[in-house]
């Protein structure tokens, strides 16, 4: 069987668009949808579907096969929307008149009728969306006042037909794949210190927590699950750096096993916060970047023993590809854009590269692309799309006035086959473009001088540019024309006239 597409979403001021990605017919996309105007825009989590939000009165789903609309949802002053793992329900939140309004609403898709509602009074980043499936929505949950309750899964509309009481709690976290477990934070109170506790799913299993860690000085945390349901990591974060060595507070990381063997810290060798953690896809594995600058970064195994040493660096962001072969370190947002490529199979380093000013940062499904970009309102100048070979080298780039988003078509991994043979393909593919590119040149008479790139330069805002341009009026320092106000300019040219005149009045006599 032929392998599935990778196709790239982007969202622009103009609407959403989706190209065809890698491999690209002379090193260009082909464009599969043209703009469609929108202010949001999200994947399902398989990428079968895609909830398209038009404005703040209607929610539409497209077909990701075919990226035709086929239902559209007329909801009155919509503030988000988010769509179920497997595309079966759209959930709403709406800007709420009174208490009595219900204002979170779960939609079948198919049928376009609402199976359940309830009052939410604010949307935060820790308590949305409100109600949370497992990647194969066989297990639905949300979180209330001191307790955590469970739906029907096969029957939304009936309601609620579990609960699981637990006092303090702040924030809950759902495992994905599969959905057997939840992990929930209770925040500090009353001298009691916070804590993540994990319970069982399962109804008669609920009558204590699997695991327990209490933190000191807690007041946020985030929670990773692995693939497997077997292991939790979990960032505590505090407001308050009793060390004064950071003014962002600290951050510790923690690990927890549902099988209750493993409740403690992760060894990690250098002092300073955590950045950022993540699994690999086989759940066996976890990279973590942390420390002062330069930051180090470890993988540990389940058992957290250090597996391998990446090295220090300024780094803040690691992505291991889909297939769990390479994986790239990273330093972005208001790092340089350094980037380094390991294959993890055979423990060594690859190339380094950089991407400047990227903001998102992802794999392709197929695990052989990584793609960067720099959005807006995170960066208002230089946008636009990267996307490197998993060696490092650049295979694409794509400029843009300004860009809101950019994704990877999600498809699930194991449908492109053994990694090994795909690198195999994409090399085949590379050759053959390189050799009808060769063809191409040697069949013109005509030579052309290669072109550089050229460098993004540094964002000059318009007072510093008018201040150039009065500078060269004063001291004579020579600005650019088009750094140069329009006053600056009809200044010159007078005095230029000017001049000539004086010369001219001075040959005659």
């Amino acid at each position: 069987m032929d392998s599935p597409t990778l196709d790239i979403l982007g969202r622009d001021p103009d609407g959403f668009f989706v190209w065809k990605g890698p491999p690209m017919v002379n090193g260009l996309p082909s464009v599969k949808t043209e703009k469609i105007p929108c202010t949001s825009v999200k994947f399902s989590d398989n990428g079968s579907r895609l909830v398209v939000t038009k404005d703040t009165s209607s929610a539409s789903i497209y077909d990701c096969a075919t990226f035709t609309e086929i239902k559209s949802f007329q909801i009155p002053n919509l503030l988000a929307a988010v769509i179920s793992p497997l595309g079966t329900y759209l959930q709403t939140f709406q800007k709420a008149l009174t208490s009595q309004n219900k204002n979170v609403s779960i939609w079948k898709i198919d049928t376009g009728s609402v199976v359940h509602q309830q009052f939410q009074k604010n949307m935060l980043k820790t308590t949305w969306p409100s109600i949370q499936f497992c990647s194969d929505e066989s297990v639905v949950c949300r979180m209330t006042t001191n307790e955590i309750q469970f739906f029907d899964a096969g029957d939304l509309s009936k309601g609620i037909v579990n609960r699981l009481r637990i006092p303090g709690v702040a924030t809950l976290q759902l495992s994905n794949d599969p959905g057997s477990h939840i992990s929930a934070f209770i925040a500090e109170s009353k001298g009691i210190p916070a804590s993540v506790q994990i319970f069982s799913c399962n109804k008669d299993a609920q009558s204590q927590a699997v695991a327990r860690r209490s933190f000191f000085r807690c007041s946020t945390v985030q929670m990773h699950w692995n693939h497997g349901s077997t292991g939790l990591l979990v960032i505590a974060q505090s407001d308050v750096d009793k060390t004064n060595q950071s003014y962002y507070g600290e951050s510790k990381l923690n690990y927890l096993t549902t099988d209750g063997i493993h409740e403690g810290l992760v060894p990690l060798r250098k002092e300073g916060p955590v950045h950022e953690v993540q699994w690999s896809s086989s759940g066996s594995e976890f990279a973590v970047v942390y420390g002062f600058m330069p930051a180090k970064a470890t993988i540990f195994d389940k058992k957290c023993n250090p597996l391998l040493e990446l090295g220090s660096g300024p780094y803040n962001t690691i992505r291991f590809n889909p297939k769990g072969k390479f994986l790239c370190l990273a330093g972005f947002g208001n790092l340089p854009g350094d980037m380094v490529f390991w294959d993890y199979s055979e423990k060594k380093l690859i190339a380094k590269a950089k991407a400047e000013w990227s903001v998102i940062s992802e794999w392709s499904p197929d695990g052989c692309y990584f793609m960067t970009a720099t959005t807006a309102p995170r960066l208002q100048v230089d946008n636009g799309i990267k996307i490197f070979h998993h060696n490092g080298s650049l295979y694409f780039k794509k400029s843009f006035d300004k860009l809101y988003q950019a994704d990877w078509k999600p498809v699930p991994s194991e449908r492109f086959g053994d990694i090994t043979e795909l690198l195999k393909s994409v090399d085949k593919l590379t050759i053959n473009d390189s050799k009808k590119q060769d063809k191409k040149s040697s069949g013109t008479s005509t030579k052309t001088e290669p072109t550089s790139l050229k460098k993004p330069g540094a964002y000059r805002p318009p007072h510093a540019k008018q201040n150039d341009a009065v500078r060269a009026e004063l001291f004579g320092t020579p600005a650019r024309p088009e750094e140069m106000s329009k006053n600056a300019l009809r200044n010159k040219k007078r005095r230029e006239k000017q001049k000539e005149k004086k010369t001219a009045e001075a040959s005659s006599s």
